[in-house]
Order: C-alpha cells, then sequence, then structure tokens
C-alpha cells in the first residue's frame, strides 16, 4: 500500500513539507526506512527500489525535499544554500512524526517497529542520509562541524554518494555545495555503501572511486557493493525509462533491490542470517555483474 501525498508538520519551511508512505498490506513490527532522495526528484521517484523495500517487509518513507524540481528553487533562489540543511531537517521531521506516517495508512497503525530504522539516500540524498549516520561537514578551516546524527537510527544504505573534497574537487561545487566537505571519521553506524565503478562526477576530478570514501573512510560502514559498469543511477533505481538513467539495466536494478533488502533485514534484525546468504549467493553467481566487500 503507499499513500501520498502526506502533509508533515515543518513551521517556517517555505513550502509544505509532503511524503510519501508504503508499506506492506500485512506484517507486524515492521522496521523503517527514510528515502531521501536526489537532486530535483520527489516523493513519486525511485520505486524500483522503495516499493521493493515496502513489498518486501519495511515501510518506506519517502519526503519531496526543498530542491526537488516541483518547488522551482534553483541555485538562484534565495533558498538555495541552506537546502542542504533543511534537507536533513526533513529527514528528522519524519522521525519526529511518525503517529501521523502510521495513520496515514489504513490499517498500520500499530504494525510499526520505531525501534529499529534506517536511512538511505541517492546521490545528493546520500549526503543527506550520511549526517544522521554521524558524518559531519568541515567548515572552511578544515573544523569539524556540527553533530546531525539521531540516536533513533540504526542503520543505513548510501547510494552513490559522494566522496571527501580537497583539491579534486570542482571550483562549482567548492563555490555552491558546502556539504560537499564531508568528514567520515564520525560515521559509526552501520552502513551499506553502493557505488558503480563507471560513474564519473563532474563535481570532482576523481573517478569512480570518489564514490566509495564513506566506506573507506568510516568505521560504520561495514560493507561496499561496487557494480560493474554502472554509472550514477546505478541501473535505473531512480525510475523505469527515466531519462536521466545513462546506464539502463534491470539486471543491476534487480542486484540493488534484492542486495539492500538482504542487508537492512539483517540490520535491523529481521533476519540475522539474510545478509550472509545474499552475499554468499552473488559471489557464487556464474556471471557477477558486481563484487561486494566487508571490513
Amino acid at each position: 500500500m503507499s499513500v501520498a501525498p502526506v502533509r508533515l508538520a515543518a513551521p517556517g519551511r517555505p513550502v509544505p513539507l509532503e511524503v510519501r508512505v508504503s508499506a506492506p498490506a500485512t506484517g507486524t513490527d515492521l522496521p523503517v526506512v527514510v528515502f531521501s532522495h536526489g537532486n530535483g526528484w520527489d516523493l513519486d521517484g525511485y520505486a524500483p527500489l522503495t516499493a521493493f523495500w515496502a513489498s518486501h517487509g519495511f515501510v518506506v518513507v519517502q519526503p519531496t525535499h526543498l530542491d526537488s524540481r516541483r518547488n522551482g528553487f534553483g541555485p538562484d533562489h534565495p533558498v538555495f544554500p541552506d537546502i542542504w540543511t533543511e534537507r536533513i531537517s526533513d529527514l528528522t521531521r519524519v522521525l519526529d512524526q511518525l503517529d501521523t506516517v502510521e495513520a496515514a495508512v489504513p490499517g498500520l497503525a500499530g504494525r510499526v517497529d520505531r525501534s529499529h530504522i534506517a536511512v538511505a539516500g541517492h546521490s545528493w540524498g546520500g549526503q543527506t542520509a550520511q549526517s544522521l549516520l554521524g558524518a559531519r561537514i568541515l567548515d572552511d578551516e578544515g573544523g569539524v562541524g556540527r553533530d546531525r546524527s539521531d540516536a533513533r537510527v540504526t542503520a543505513g544504505v548510501l547510494l552513490a554518494a559522494t566522496g571527501l573534497a580537497g583539491d579534486d574537487l570542482a571550483p562549482f561545487a567548492q563555490a555552491n555545495f558546502p556539504f560537499m566537505r564531508p568528514s567520515f571519521a564520525e560515521l559509526a553506524t552501520p552502513t551499506l555503501v553502493v557505488a558503480g565503478d563507471h560513474d564519473q562526477s563532474r563535481m570532482s576530478r576523481r573517478g569512480p572511486d570518489w564514490f566509495i570514501d564513506a566506506y573507506t573512510h568510516s568505521p560504520g560502514a561495514t560493507d561496499l557493493l561496487t557494480l560493474h559498469g554502472a554509472e550514477h543511477s546505478l541501473g535505473g533505481i531512480v525510475g523505469y525509462e527515466v531519462a536521466e538513467t545513462t546506464d539502463e539495466s534491470p539486471q543491476r536494478v534487480a542486484v540493488v533491490q534484492r542486495l539492500t533488502t538482504a542487508w537492512l533485514r539483517t540490520a535491523l534484525n529481521v533476519d540475522d542470517g539474510s545478509w550472509a546468504s545474499a552475499r554468499s549467493a552473488f559471489h557464487d553467481a556464474a556471471d557477477p555483474i558486481g563484487h561486494v566487500e566487508s571490513k
């Protein structure tokens, strides 16, 4: 079942905060995944991934952030410099209003396990999600910024999340995107990182390895899924037949669906053996389209 739009309280926000809530029709003790979309998207995106999670036992909540094309707040708009912090606040607002989330879906109340919550995000959404997992933002002098982590979050999935800053960061990104100066040393929450080995960003002069920095430099990112031949949309997780998917591959999307689901089931204490079994099956595949590493 999926219900949208559901409006949440957000005093002072330039436009109302709306979310999509998707959940299984049956089952109890359902863990929660709060998903943060990439730049320009909204609560209707990422159905190949979020609907799959919901159909496999998770309550998935997708806010529409201020950068959505629906809002029209481009780089020249006065609200744009603060959008990255508002994105993080959107995820916190969802967690603060789980009563409203439950009530939005008929029959869902009382079936949600609020002690097991994950955040996930793609691209800019990965940066948003990783802040709740403990990652910090460095200031202009290199000092570690505010702790925006949330103790209610016990796991995370970062999909094509941007990496470290430094001299390789494109000048445009340095000037306009302060959130692209992360410190991963403080990210201690268990996290799965998903990256494509053909993902070349215009925001950095580094290669696809930029997108595995969260795994390389954080104590909490315990697992890495690298997809061979995948570009930024990881085969099409944003949506079916979406123009920005430059590497369309239903097989690749299926791998992301199944392996992230298995990882979340283990990380959120639904099935302790799910991740190990899925990882082993993927490793033993006759023609693997990626590989998994674990610390």
